[in-house]
């Protein structure tokens, strides 16, 4: 079983930054992805950006350069750098760990992220 611990959500006012960690222990599978989606009210989940165990990054197109996506395979960590952050970035952001093949795949609780005007 793996577990996976978010933190670094909080309120910010439009333009600023924050950054979220998220921490995997357990039963760990060298190759695999991890990354962050969010969900916000009324819509689906969606991807923000995933990292692959050998460094492959891949954002979604409405980051733009604002958030970066990193991991740290030794201490089974992704983090998001948010930059210059918009009100519609408001949302829960939930960390996930998976596997290619579908094998395995977790999610975390969620941490929830609200940019004010």
């Amino acid at each position: 079983q793996v577990q996976l611990v978010e933190s670094g959500g909080g309120l910010v006012q439009a333009g600023g930054s924050l950054r979220l960690s998220c921490a995997a222990s357990g039963s760990i599978f060298y190759t695999n992805h991890m990354g962050w989606y969010r969900q916000a009210p009324g819509n689906k989940r969606e991807l923000v950006a995933v990292v692959s165990s050998g460094g492959i990054i891949e954002h979604a197109d409405f980051v733009m350069g604002r958030f970066t996506a990193s991991r740290d395979n030794a201490k089974n960590t992704v983090s998001l750098q948010m930059n210059s952050l918009k009100p519609e970035d408001t949302a829960t952001y939930y960390c996930r760990l998976h596997s290619s093949t579908g094998a395995y795949d977790y999610w975390g609780q969620g941490t929830q992220v609200t940019v004010s005007s």
